[in-house]
């Protein structure tokens, strides 16, 4: 999913925003109680991320961010409202796995703790059953200077991902619809890895004919 977010960024030069990132890396007096809410796989509360989010989106406009992505949130109908009250929403992506591909891939994740890049350990090879197509996903393996540095996330565990999940189809699965009403929400299945799932993307947000004239334009 990350990865995915990354090419986009990268797509139209914006900025990428990921809100479990900010949490973490914010020096509050709440530091502590935001880690173990997070590792927990709690919701932290809406007053909490909007202060900060809000702050970090008002120094990236001060240094002439135009745009970003934003990962992570909302995930409550009121952080929705709230987000509408901040700042211009224009499209919501909503990438879209399996949950057992969503556990193995969580599981999966792994930190450089030198150089702070994400990868993933996990080759996903699911077979296709009850109309669902097959996916496959090859690991995204670090380079060698990395391979002895890598950390797993503390709340990447099978319990905490699990309660992440329920949380999610408790209070987040209702922003589809609120997003759907709004005219904003594109759904769009994962078909696999990178490879295959970001030209469908591009196909998807009507950009692959763009994305044509600009590789060839190179």
């Amino acid at each position: 999913m990350r990865m995915t977010s990354e090419c986009v960024v990268q797509h139209w030069h914006t900025t990428f925003l990921e809100v479990s990132v900010i949490l973490r890396s914010k020096p509050t007096p709440f530091v502590g109680l935001l880690t173990e809410i997070v590792n927990q796989g709690k919701l932290v509360s809406d007053e909490i991320i909007i202060n900060l989010l809000s702050k970090r989106l008002e120094t990236g406009e001060a240094k002439g961010e135009s745009g970003f992505i934003l990962d992570g949130f909302p995930r409550t109908i009121r952080q929705a409202e709230i987000l509408d009250e901040v700042t211009d929403i224009d499209l919501v992506i909503n990438l879209k796995l399996p949950e057992s591909v969503l556990l193995e891939k969580c599981l999966g994740r792994r930190i450089c703790s030198e150089c702070g890049k994400n990868f993933n350990v996990a080759s996903i090879n699911f077979k296709s059953e009850n109309g669902r197509p097959g996916i496959s996903m090859a690991p995204l393996p670090p380079p060698p200077q990395c391979v002895s540095k890598l950390i797993t996330r503390s709340d990447d565990t099978e319990a905490v991902v699990k309660e992440r999940l329920r949380v999610y189809n408790e209070q987040s699965q209702p922003l589809e619809e609120f997003y759907h009403l709004q005219g904003k929400l594109l759904e769009f299945d994962l078909p696999g890895g990178i490879p295959e799932s970001w030209p469908k993307l591009l196909e998807a947000l009507n950009l692959d004919e763009h994305e044509e004239k600009r590789s060839a334009a190179a």
